[in-house]
């Protein structure tokens, strides 16, 4: 077993607000192990929208704009101000992405993790009862999570990789890969599908041109002129610019249709009305965020005339993780890793992912 120190450097957040409620702490408490948990020595660190809209308070429902990474004043006090809508407790290490090493193992955690590469399944759940949406929680802000040297979770929340990838590179897939594929099955795309992407040059958004790529469908992407190429590097049948003003024409031109049968959207803002009318007959809207901003226009003529679903895709069921993990070792994914920062330098990582000038994901290096 790995000589475990008692303190450790981790990068705490104090309270909602700016970057200034994240601080760093050179001597912060080594986490203790309970029964069923294990204690992992982490490797690496991916950075999510999901720390950000935390820390600001942006999931409040008095919060009405798009996502800046700036302080809001208009918070309604604790009670809704994370994903789950119960307030979040302080301090508290945030980060979900985990890869690192098992060093330990509580009694009746699985011994044989120990001295393995791991990545981490988000969901907290009870495990007694592992598909009750109501009984979940999420790493790294339900509990303390991996902007740290150490971290601890459930045994069964931790999957060994068997990947010539670097710690890096697979700290990138939990959160957004998973996030994307819940999102697919949700969903329910399939080969024969047309699947526009939006915000595509990010975590989730090259997750899912890779995933929808993988279950056989055709992907549009929509991303920012000077992001194309690296965009591409994910391989979409299609490129467009972030918002067409005729997207319909757009689409005709690059697939040769002007509808599609999916639109996978974590963007949403006033470009929604023209995402919802590039539907087919009988096509499906899913969405797991709302960067441009929540407050949406919808004519629910189109909702019913045109016979759509819409889907809201947040939990995740175990098996998400487990396909996940299959398709790593498989090779079948592509990390789409962007930089590496240090715990030291943490804020400017995180300027650095609120800034979206990258493509794919920012990782935390501790």
């Amino acid at each position: 077993m790995t000589d475990i120190p008692k303190t450790m450097r981790a990068v705490v957040l104090k309270r909602h607000g700016g970057l200034d409620a994240l601080e760093f702490e050179p001597a912060w408490p080594v986490p203790t192990p309970g029964p069923d948990q294990v204690l992992i020595k982490v490797l690496a660190c991916g950075m999510n929208n999901t720390d950000v809209n935390t820390r600001a308070g942006w999931y409040s429902k008095s919060v009405t704009e798009a996502t800046t990474g700036g302080a809001y004043e208009t918070l309604d006090g604790d009670a809704d101000n994370t994903w789950g809508g119960a307030g979040i407790a302080f301090p508290r290490i945030q980060g979900a992405d985990v890869c690192g090493l098992v060093v330990a193992a509580g009694t009746n955690a699985d011994q044989s993790l120990i001295g393995k590469r791991v990545i981490t399944d988000n969901w907290l759940r009870d495990w007694d009862d592992p598909l009750n949406m109501h009984k979940t929680g999420y790493y790294g802000s339900e509990a303390d999570g991996g902007y740290a040297e150490y971290t601890v979770i459930d045994h069964r929340n931790v999957a060994a990789v068997n990947s010539p990838l670097s710690d890096a590179e697979l700290a990138t897939f939990s959160c957004s890969y998973a996030t994307a594929e819940g999102m697919l099955d949700k969903s329910s795309v399939g080969a024969g599908d047309v699947v526009l992407v939006t915000g595509a040059s990010g975590g989730v958004g090259g997750a899912l041109i890779q995933l929808a790529k993988h279950r056989g469908a055709t992907v549009v992407a929509l991303a920012s002129p000077a992001k194309h190429e690296d965009v591409a590097k994910c391989g979409p049948d299609a490129i467009l610019p972030r918002a067409p003003k005729n997207l319909k024409a757009a689409l005709k031109k690059a697939i040769g249709r002007d509808s599609v049968t999916v639109v996978a959207d974590i963007v949403a803002g006033d470009y929604f009305p023209t995402l919802i009318d590039a539907l087919d007959r009988g096509g499906r809207y899913v969405t797991s965020g709302a960067i441009a901003g929540p407050i949406v226009s919808l004519d629910v003529r189109t909702l019913y005339l045109m016979d759509l679903s819409f889907f809201g895709s947040t939990v995740n069921p175990p098996q998400t993780f487990k396909n996940l993990v299959s398709y790593i070792e498989a090779g079948a994914l592509k990390p789409m890793l962007a930089s590496t920062y240090p715990l030291e330098d943490f804020q400017a990582g995180q300027q650095a992912f609120i800034d979206k000038a990258h493509t794919g994901n920012i990782v935390v290096v501790p």
